[in-house]
């Protein structure tokens, strides 16, 4: 169980990090989240991008892309939460690079395992509904695989510089954010900020989501 959610993180993420079309505040957040799928496909799919000779280069269009389609001041804001105002602006740059860094590092690499499969099993995504209130978005999907299990998604989005980007995804109740956040409360109260900044260098960020329940299915 934990390596399937672990397999849906990577192409969850994937999904946001692919997304080579620029979508305005006007277009619907279901929208980018669907055109962002459709993006993801369409790249492990582009006949000019196979093959180990280009592997670097799709890493290079990853981590271009991910730069601009997550909002990753305001992920670095939520994982800290309280300890997010003790830092000075200085320090609050470099953790969010950090982190950010860290992200893309343990999960880009991952990808296109988890991308072939879903194209091989040929995964179902519903799209359920969207609240949006100001600013903020949610939207809800699911994921039906080819036995017939369905896994509940929703990405939660912002607003900034007049386009949707993603600050949290919630995987059957199991938020990113809130992992992270316990991770890291978790470090600088039984040791220091310092040492999470140490850990985040070394590249030892923990798995985002645990293990979940066993469900009927």
């Amino acid at each position: 169980m934990q390596s399937f959610i672990r397999g849906w993180l990577i192409m969850l993420l994937g999904v946001i990090w692919l997304s080579g079309i620029a979508l305005s505040a006007n277009d619907s957040p279901t929208e980018f989240v669907r055109r962002t799928t459709d993006s993801l496909l369409q790249v492990f799919e582009e006949p000019k991008l196979q093959g180990a000779a280009y592997r670097e280069e799709r890493l290079r269009r990853l981590r271009h892309i991910a730069d601009t389609a997550f909002d990753w001041q305001e992920i670095a804001k939520r994982t800290l939460a309280t300890h997010w105002g003790d830092r000075t602006p200085q320090e609050r740059q470099e953790f969010a690079k950090l982190f950010r860094e860290a992200v893309q590092e343990m999960y880009l690499e991952r990808m296109e395992t988890a991308a072939q499969k879903r194209l091989q099993e040929k995964q179902a995504i519903l799209y359920n509904g969207e609240q949006v209130d100001g600013q903020r978005a949610a939207v809800r999907t699911t994921v039906v695989t080819r036995h017939h299990r369905e896994i509940p998604i929703e990405y939660r989005l912002r607003e900034l510089d007049g386009q949707w980007r993603t600050y949290d995804i919630v995987i059957m109740g199991v938020s990113l954010v809130n992992n992270y956040r316990a991770q890291f409360h978790r470090i600088i109260t039984q040791a220091s900020y310092q040492e999470l900044v140490r850990q985040l260098q070394a590249r030892q960020l923990g798995e985002a989501f645990a293990e979940p329940p066993q469900t009927s299915r």
